[in-house]
């Protein structure tokens, strides 16, 4: 069993898909974590140094690879979707999962997140509320068109949305295949 989440920056991908990872007793796989692995730089050294076209060229390829990992949690770079063949490879890999937040939420999330914007760069020069607002409203419809299930991550947890998520895994009879229990006492 695959669980992917998709989603915008600092909605939690990371941190709920290391939770959930261990409750269901899966390996956790981040890709922005591979394509440095694979590079050799992080995403703001790729991009600075050789563009977000290079960046999205080597992020092709970690997704290509997706469906030959074992099973595990995947946290899917933001804009992994905004390629066909992405999406196509993500939703078919496995349970698609979107994990969301309001833009208030998201961009209170970076701004108090220093590991993420030291590792990620600026999508535009717009300034983080308006480039928050307009990817967000270019890539809202294409999250949807992927997901299997959405959780909204705005005011929770990581327990709280690992709860959810494990709750909806087991409403389409998903958490047994991992093997495990996901229940903590």
């Amino acid at each position: 069993m695959k669980i992917v989440l998709i989603g915008y920056r600092c909605t939690g991908k990371t941190t709920a898909g290391k939770r959930i990872a261990e409750r269901l007793g899966l390996p956790f796989y981040d890709t922005d974590e591979l394509i440095q692995g694979q590079s050799g730089k992080s995403v703001r050294g790729i991009v600075e140094e050789e563009g977000w076209a290079a960046f999205r060229a080597v992020e092709k390829k970690i997704v290509k690879q997706l469906p030959t990992l074992g099973d595990g949690v995947i946290a899917a770079g933001g804009g992994a979707i905004m390629d066909a063949e992405n999406r196509e490879v993500l939703h078919d890999t496995g349970f698609c999962v979107w994990l969301t937040a309001d833009e208030r939420t998201v961009v209170e999330r970076m701004q108090n997140d220093q590991v993420s914007a030291a590792q990620r760069p600026p999508l535009s020069d717009d300034g983080l509320e308006r480039e928050t607002a307009a990817i967000l409203e270019v890539r809202r419809p294409i999250y949807q068109e992927v997901a299997d299930c959405i959780i909204d991550t705005a005011g929770k947890g990581i327990d709280a949305v690992a709860d959810e998520v494990c709750a909806a895994l087991d409403r389409q009879n998903l958490s047994s295949k991992a093997g495990r229990s996901h229940r903590t006492s």
